[in-house]
């Protein structure tokens, strides 16, 4: 939705139930001002680069991470990110739910900022807001495995996991009655099901699969790919039951 010198962004996911969209922001390029959502999640993980996120009702609470990291920011933890490196930054950002984040990036794009502002999106509360520690900082390679997986977060809103498999791994076609089941291929790749259609997708590809479509996929070789479930339905309890 924008390719500028100086930051990109794509809308990859535009659900009730989630929005994410691919960010590359350039060196030294700041985000928003400081501030909270008050019926949403917003979260981040990195895929290269490295991304700073301040927290907290006067920012000074900073984390740094490179690719694998995660930050979650659950309603009302004032937050917000920049890239204070040397270097392009890359990075999934996750709306759960989406409370209208597509359409405030469309808003803004076509220059309807009244429209833009009705978007979830708020200065923090002269309380402060939730503290910090609500907060999900987790860095690379760092997280509850369960399995094959590396557990991100698990909350109501979402489910974020990090998997690596070898060949052959993967369910059958299957459907959620609920849940968006969203895919980021990170390395290797994947012979995926998603309705109708059988194809093979590599490193950067994006796949989302809403209620009642059918979707499965299997690994080709080895592979790791970041899986979203949103809101999350118990998918990581369900593996922590096994």
């Amino acid at each position: 939705m924008a390719d500028q010198p100086e930051k990109t962004l794509r809308l990859l996911a535009d659900w009730d139930v989630l929005a994410l969209t691919w960010f590359r922001y350039a060196p030294g390029e700041p985000g928003p001002d400081l501030h909270i959502h008050e019926r949403h999640t917003d979260a981040f993980y990195v895929l290269s680069g490295e991304l700073s996120l301040s927290l907290g009702p006067d920012g000074t609470h900073q984390v740094r991470g490179g690719a694998g990291a995660f930050f979650a920011a659950p309603a009302g933890v004032a937050h917000t990110f920049a890239n204070e490196s040397g270097e392009d930054v890359t990075f999934l950002n996750i709306h759960a739910p989406n409370m209208g984040f597509g359409d405030m990036l469309r808003a803004r794009r076509d220059g309807r900022d009244e429209d833009a502002d009705r978007f979830d999106q708020h200065p923090p509360p002269a309380d402060g807001g939730r503290p910090v520690a609500d907060a999900t900082v987790s860095p690379p390679d760092e997280g509850e495995r369960v399995g094959s997986m590396v557990v991100k977060v698990s909350s109501e809103e979402l489910d974020a996991v990090e998997i690596a498999c070898g060949p052959a791994y993967g369910p059958g076609p299957h459907t959620h009655d609920n849940q968006v089941d969203s895919f980021y291929i990170l390395e290797g790749e994947l012979d995926f099901t998603h309705g109708d259609e059988v194809g093979r997708a590599g490193p950067g590809t994006f796949l989302s699969a809403p209620p009642g479509v059918v979707h499965g996929f299997k690994s080709v070789g080895d592979a790791r790919f970041f899986n979203l479930h949103t809101p999350s339905g118990g998918f990581v309890d369900s593996f922590r039951e096994a």
